[in-house]
């Protein structure tokens, strides 16, 4: 078998109205698409979410990573990491050169998937046959008070799930403390709850400020109290709360991990293959976290996550949103999306390959 071309392209999705987290507000969602394809016939997919600079991603694929990649095995995947990383360790350890080569990893581990006419998760292992979900909202938007926040969340109990995470840190420490105690008590004592604040505070004393405030309330995890890069200071969180901290959705390969733990950063860690080398090091991390028995939460992307999490014994929970929610709207250009049952579990496709099909009618309509 043998890789004879390799094309990547960004797409851009517009939101129907303005998202907005802790420190930040989105009008639209990009990813950049990455297709290796055989000279028998096989193509793999592989996708990263591109932060406003999805063309960049697909630049680096098509620049740097093809013209290596091509004539190679799509099968070795071991190899074909080590000569995309190594090859290019000068430019790309981490952050937008890491998504390209994730793409690419993405699409092999489809191709070798459907080579060998199995499922990925069955491939890997096969953990599991089907995942749990958590769901997760609580974006703030101009027009959603806490009636709003409280109908959201009354939606997902509808849906199934027993576990719910909702945005915190773009307003004040009292402001935010009644949305947290309005979700607490529409979701009861007995579900989970999960917090995400994307790094907002900007101090230790802050962050231990803010989560200490919403411990009556029970929360499971806070997601990045502090930017991923203050190791020191998350690690200081952590050791302060009564609950622990969650991160990785923006943390690089696995020595970076292994650094988070070490430093008692995290309780929680949460790769995302797109971002973190692809499915070749998420599989790492993983293994790595098992020795520690360390859960695995993975970020985002549930169509290809499902089957990661599926596939490992430390795998924890799998982050799901609801298209109609329009904060993360990729399931657009998905053919068939997976999507939890009425008891919030996603089951695992049966067809070869990572199982994320995409439409081509719709790639073509938000390609740029």
């Amino acid at each position: 078998m043998e890789i004879e071309s390799i094309e990547s392209y960004p797409i851009k999705i517009p939101l129907k109205t303005p998202v907005s987290f802790s420190n930040r507000t989105i009008h639209f969602r990009d990813h950049a698409i990455t297709h290796v394809r055989t000279a028998s016939g096989l193509e793999g997919v592989g996708y990263s979410l591109g932060y406003e600079a999805a063309e960049l991603v697909a630049d680096a694929v098509e620049s740097r990573l093809a013209p290596a990649l091509e004539g190679e095995d799509p099968r070795d995947t071991e190899r074909l990491w080590e000569e995309m990383y190594e090859g290019n360790i000068q430019i790309g350890r981490t952050g937008l050169f890491l998504r390209a080569i994730s793409s690419v990893d993405i699409a092999l581990w489809d191709l070798k998937a459907k080579a060998a006419e199995q499922p990925l998760y069955k491939l890997l292992g096969a953990h599991a046959d089907a995942v749990p979900t958590y769901a997760s909202g609580g974006y703030y938007r101009d027009d959603k008070g806490h009636e709003g926040l409280r109908e959201e969340i009354n939606r997902y109990l509808d849906e199934g799930h027993d576990a719910v995470k909702m945005k915190v840190g773009r307003r004040s420490i009292p402001e935010e403390v009644e949305r947290v105690e309005a979700v607490r008590e529409e979701i009861g004592p007995d579900r989970t709850l999960f917090l995400d604040a994307n790094g907002v505070w900007s101090s230790a004393p802050e962050g231990i400020r803010a989560c200490k405030a919403f411990e009556p309330y029970d929360p499971y995890f806070m997601e990045e109290p502090v930017m991923i890069d203050r190791v020191e200071t998350m690690a200081q969180v952590n050791d302060a709360i009564d609950y622990p901290v969650a991160t990785g959705e923006l943390e690089g390969t696995r020595h970076d991990f292994a650094n988070l733990y070490d430093q008692g950063a995290a309780g929680i860690l949460q790769p995302d293959a797109t971002v973190c080398g692809g499915i070749t090091e998420w599989l790492r991390i993983a293994k790595y976290a098992s020795a520690y028995d360390v859960p695995i939460a993975p970020h985002y992307n549930w169509n290809l996550h499902a089957s990661l999490v599926g596939s490992v014994e430390n795998g924890m929970i799998v982050e799901y949103f609801y298209r109609d929610m329009d904060v993360k709207v990729f399931d657009e250009v998905v053919a068939d999306p997976l999507g939890p049952n009425d008891e919030g579990m996603i089951e695992l496709p049966d067809t070869p390959g990572h199982g994320v099909e995409l439409d081509e009618d719709a790639l073509e309509e938000f390609r740029v």
